[in-house]
């Protein structure tokens, strides 16, 4: 029978008897719920600017893919592997909401289980790097800490930085240029995306209710500052969001056009009669570790009251994208949103309301992890200081290091907000090479607060979580390399000797599957011929 994986699709695949969570129970698996305090499953996904010095109209699609594919070729030279990407379960129009958009009425950007011949790789560490439309794109493994994100995204940014390196010396290569960051200033804007799991019971009102106002105002924490005001970035200025003014309408199933402020895409990668995935596009991409952990970790707190239905104050404001647009573009915080109740409120205040209500839930709870704690720590003293000197947080936020880096040119060289030069320095914060990137720079020399160490994330580029399905995912890659014919969040397929049929292994459950799961069952399996066995006895 044929085995091959054909538009990423496996033809056929031999029926398994049960989930990877199911088919290893007797090693002790414990069953978690969905979140505790701050801790859930968690990822980032994020897609790079990419440029090349003096040729401003090179196709992007093209220089993505030689990014991309001088990635994965030095990969598979080290492992001798080339995965595939498993489009089968996945569901993108789907939505929330109750029904699924049609294909034909949908734009081709929303087809994402469309195979179209781009580079793709999945990684030792859990993750995939791929090519989305014109942007490469680095998606973290499943973690469950906010410290963990902010590792795993930090990986993702050296990974991106050897791969452009790999791509230019390649024959006939060019020096390609990759940006952490959302947009070019000409209106376009790429997504940094978020995802957290959730309860499928969690009704989805209660979801738009709560977080249409948490995502409004969290910019003042975790925006990663931005040149140039409107899409096209023309209205000279400063503003706290990229990635603000791009949105438009309150709540859809779209990524890159209309874009919402609440995502309905109702695909999750997990067990849908248990869980949801909220998929999250309104954030930025951030290079301060300080933002991604707080972006991360107060988001994951709110969705707690949402999933435990103690969210019962309302921050509604009176025409929502419109106040996502003027908050970002005061970096004063002293603008005023009116809720839809007649309230006035600023963001920071808003932020305030969100952390002392999390804060109580916590207390009332009992939760006393130290992670959780952390978080709320950590969101109290940024507000505070956002109340008090803004200014003060330059080493923590990136917008605010951003816009201290920019005030000491206009100081220094006497330059207007219009000024090309201000623009060039925004764009040199996001360049992911450490020797440019103003970003690193500042946390080279101790002036950018790092939450991580240099020799952690070095560990991240190669190895996976070890508490989430990333890690037998990573780990499959790993040691059996070239007997995995595909793989996706969900399932990881075999191509074993003298087999017919390839064997896939769902893995719904994305806490199984982890080093204390299944690590006594990879160690006594020297081939995945063994492994397979074994989960089938």
């Amino acid at each position: 029978m044929d085995k091959r994986i054909q538009c990423g699709r496996e033809i056929p695949t031999a029926p398994f008897p049960a989930d990877l969570a199911v088919a290893i129970e007797p090693l002790h698996a414990r069953a978690y719920p969905v979140s505790v305090g701050v801790q859930r499953v968690m990822g980032i996904e994020t897609e790079y600017g990419i440029s090349v010095p003096g040729h401003p109209n090179m196709n992007a699609m093209m220089l993505s893919s030689q990014v991309v594919n001088a990635y994965a070729q030095s990969v598979s030279a080290e492992r001798r592997y080339r995965t595939r990407w498993d489009y089968d379960e996945e569901t993108p129009l789907r939505d929330a909401r109750g029904f699924d958009m049609s294909r034909a009425d949908a734009d081709p950007s929303q087809l994402t289980d469309d195979d179209l011949g781009l580079a793709n790789v999945i990684l030792t560490n859990g993750a995939r790097l791929y090519v989305d439309h014109a942007h490469p794109e680095y998606s973290s493994p499943e973690v469950t800490t906010p410290r963990d994100a902010v590792l795993w995204d930090a990986a993702g940014m050296r990974v991106m930085a050897r791969a452009a390196a790999l791509a230019a010396q390649a024959p006939g290569g060019n020096s390609i240029n990759l940006y952490k960051n959302n947009t070019d200033n000409k209106g376009a804007s790429y997504g940094t995306h978020e995802n957290y799991l959730m309860r499928r019971s969690t009704v989805f009102t209660d979801i738009v209710r709560a977080m249409t106002p948490f995502f409004i105002s969290r910019q003042v924490v975790c925006g990663a500052g931005r040149v140039g005001i409107g899409q096209e970035g023309k209205t000279a200025g400063f503003q706290i969001s990229q990635r603000a003014d791009y949105f438009e309408v309150e709540v859809g199933l779209e990524t890159t056009l209309k874009r919402p402020i609440i995502n309905t895409r109702d695909e999750p990668h997990a067990d849908p009669e248990k869980y949801r995935r909220l998929h999250v596009i309104v954030g930025d991409a951030n290079l301060a570790e300080v933002s991604t952990y707080l972006k991360i970790g107060t988001t994951s707190l709110v969705l707690s009251l949402v999933e435990d239905g103690v969210f019962d104050f309302d921050l509604m404001p009176d025409r929502p994208v419109e106040q996502m647009h003027r908050v970002s573009h005061d970096p004063s915080l002293e603008y005023t949103m009116r809720l839809a109740d007649g309230r006035t409120i600023t963001a920071v205040q808003m932020q305030i309301e969100f952390c002392e209500r999390v804060s109580k839930h916590v207390r009332d709870q009992g939760i006393d992890d130290q992670a959780t704690l952390e978080v709320i720590d950590r969101w109290e003293s940024v507000l505070s200081a956002l109340e008090t000197d803004p200014m003060s947080l330059a080493t923590e936020l990136d917008w605010v290091a951003k816009l201290a880096l920019l005030e000491g040119y206009r100081e220094r060289d006497g330059l207007s907000w219009d000024s090309p030069r201000l623009a060039l320095v925004d764009l040199q914060y996001s360049d992911v090479r450490p020797d440019k990137g103003l970003a690193q720079l500042l946390m080279a020399r101790g002036s950018l607060t790092r939450l991580t160490t240099d020799a952690e994330v070095d560990a991240a580029i190669t190895y996976a979580p070890e508490d989430t399905r990333a890690w037998f995912r990573g780990e499959c890659l790993r040691r059996y390399g070239d007997s995995v014919a595909a793989a996706s969040w969900d399932s990881i397929i075999f191509d074993l000797p003298g087999n017919d049929v390839l064997q896939r292994v769902p893995m719904m459950e994305p806490l199984r599957g982890t080093r204390a799961h299944v690590g006594p069952l990879l160690e006594a399996c020297e081939s995945a011929t063994e492994l397979v066995k074994a989960l089938n006895a």
